[in-house]
């Protein structure tokens, strides 16, 4: 049995499965995502990664409606996938995307006889999540094995940890955007915990067969459990998207759903407003979109709604259900007869994780301002929420935020330049931040430039983005375009009257009553200017020729 399985288990080639041990039943719920002649699935089927929640839409009525009547019990358990060189138990490379089964070895692949070794980097990032989600940690604690069968877990079990989780009883803060209603919460960790991923299936096209790659086998996992604390659809993939910030601006992760770094599956039960005990539980996995997370749930809440209206409660069963995208809907992927038994027990092959007070310490004092940290701060500074939730979602763009008001800019000007030229550069373009040749000292004198007189604020858009996808100083452009802004009275007041004077139907029609033909007359200066008459002063000494009696 052996030979079979692994016969075909060489560098550059795929592991090629027998076809009767791996035929797929027609009649599986799968959801699946085409990947050119292929189609991908593992435990998760992928989906697409929007980075923000979608906007309520009009089915938003009707649920509150039913949410009148039911509260919705929510919980999450969030998979990241750790930014180790190396995988978790061996010196493998951790790298995604990388051919079929090239990345592996005899403790990946669970041969007889191959010893796992603990890679160090796993309980540091471990412990800084822990620290960042304020859990307490275990001093010690230890993996243990988790028994199941699945195809592409070579072993026939986990590495995990089950009884002493490496932290456990802490709590996350986040604040809802305004477009869902706003507010603070503060939810509940039950427990994170490290473990090894599995591998990954690759299905044919017909079904006939399908295919095991075992290069994320061994890749180190932190999971955490959230308390059943979240409420609705948008309060679980508001508190997903934080997981995400808190990966990311920790470094532990990059958090990418697309490439299943961060997966989640979604725990969810109703009950009568005002009982006390839960409802049964329905786990929806393959959730691997904040926005999927939002209307799978929103529409897991209104299945179950619909049971208890039509005195059907006894049909909401423990079960496993997917979430479709095309349809918009969850389907039953199993049936869940009781409580899995993983018959769990210590791994003996591993040693106990002890961590000393010293250790610990020295992480706490490493660790960055978080999310939360930040965003209290950017409030403190007088920023509207919008413009914190903005600018403290991306811990790049909050980096070179902080660096440009570092240079000493206004921080509601730098705020309003991230948030508006800048980001929309950035979407056209498909660029991150870090990308951009400006540097958060030249958008600063870009700030300070026209804030102070030297150029307009026209001006200043128009070399924006010059030195967005170029470079170069803000001195070194306004002095070689001459762009520095007309302030003189004298000279502005010349080009007011040549203006007015070969204007003389206009300036009939202004005097009849047509005000708004004062923008057309301040148009035309500026065009004589080149755009560098500062408008202010071109205002005023327009309206008083525009007005005057001779």
């Amino acid at each position: 049995m052996s030979t079979t399985l692994f016969r075909t288990f060489q560098p550059n080639q795929f592991s090629l499965l027998g076809t009767s041990l791996l035929r797929r039943r027609r009649s599986n719920n799968f959801s699946v995502r085409s990947c050119g002649s292929q189609t991908t699935t593992t435990h998760e089927a992928k989906q697409s990664s929007p980075t923000r929640v979608a906007p309520k839409n009009h089915k938003s009525n009707k649920l509150d409606e039913i949410l009148r009547d039911y509260e919705a019990v929510i919980g999450i358990e969030t998979h990241v996938q750790l930014s180790t060189l190396t995988k978790a138990f061996c010196s493998c490379s951790n790298n995604y995307g990388s051919y079929p089964n090239t990345s592996i070895c005899p403790v990946c692949m669970g041969l007889p006889g191959a010893l796992p070794v603990l890679n160090s980097k796993v309980v540091e990032f471990g412990v800084r999540l822990g620290l960042a989600l304020n859990c307490d940690l275990s001093l010690k604690s230890k993996f243990d094995r988790k028994q199941y069968f699945y195809p592409d877990l070579p072993k026939g079990y986990q590495i995990s940890q089950f009884d002493i989780p490496i932290a456990s009883g802490g709590y996350v803060d986040l604040d809802i955007p305004l477009e869902f209603g706003g507010g603070h919460r503060r939810f509940g960790i039950t427990r994170v915990h490290m473990e090894e991923d599995a591998g990954k299936l690759l299905h044919s096209d017909t079904g006939d067969y399908s295919q095991v790659d075992l290069n994320r086998a061994g890749v180190p996992l932190l999971e955490i459990v959230s308390e059943p604390d979240m409420r609705s659809g948008i309060e679980a993939a508001e508190y997903a998207c934080e997981m995400q910030r808190i990966a990311r601006y920790l470094g532990v992760s990059n958090g990418n759903m697309q490439e299943g770094s961060l997966r989640c599956d979604v725990n969810i039960s109703i009950r009568p407003i005002g009982q006390a005990e839960f409802g049964t539980k329905v786990e929806i996995k393959n959730l691997n979109a904040f926005s999927a997370i939002s209307r799978a749930i929103d529409f897991e809440i209104s299945r179950q709604a619909l049971l208890y209206n039509q005195g059907k409660a006894d049909q909401i069963v423990t079960e496993t259900r997917l979430w479709e995208e095309g349809a918009q809907k969850t389907v039953t992927m199993r049936k869940k007869e009781g409580l899995a038994d993983y018959r769990y027990f210590p791994e003996p092959d591993l040693p106990e994780v002890i961590l000393t007070k010293e250790y610990v310490d020295s992480i706490r004092a490493s660790l960055p301002e978080l999310p939360e940290a930040k965003r209290r701060r950017y409030e403190a500074m007088g920023l509207g929420m919008q413009d914190v939730l903005f600018l403290a979602n991306d811990v790049s763009v909050a980096e070179y935020f902080d660096a440009v008001i570092g240079k000493g800019a206004e921080v509601k000007l730098a705020a309003n330049w991230i948030m508006s030229d800048i980001a929309a550069y950035l979407k056209n373009e498909k660029l991150s931040i870090n990308d951009i040749k400006l540097t958060p000292h030249e958008l600063a004198e870009l700030i300070a430039a026209i804030k102070d007189g030297t150029i307009s604020g026209k001006i200043g858009k128009e070399i924006l983005f010059e030195l967005l996808a170029k470079g170069g100083t803000v001195k070194g452009m306004i002095k070689a375009k001459d762009l520095v802004q007309i302030t003189d009275p004298v000279e502005i007041e010349k080009m007011v009257i040549q203006v007015v004077s070969e204007n003389p139907k206009q300036l009939e029609q202004y005097r009849s009553g047509k005000t708004k033909l004062q923008g057309y007359f301040a148009g035309q200066i500026m065009k004589m200017s080149k755009g560098k008459a500062n408008p202010g002063l071109l205002n005023k000494i327009l309206l008083e020729k525009l007005n005057a009696k001779d």
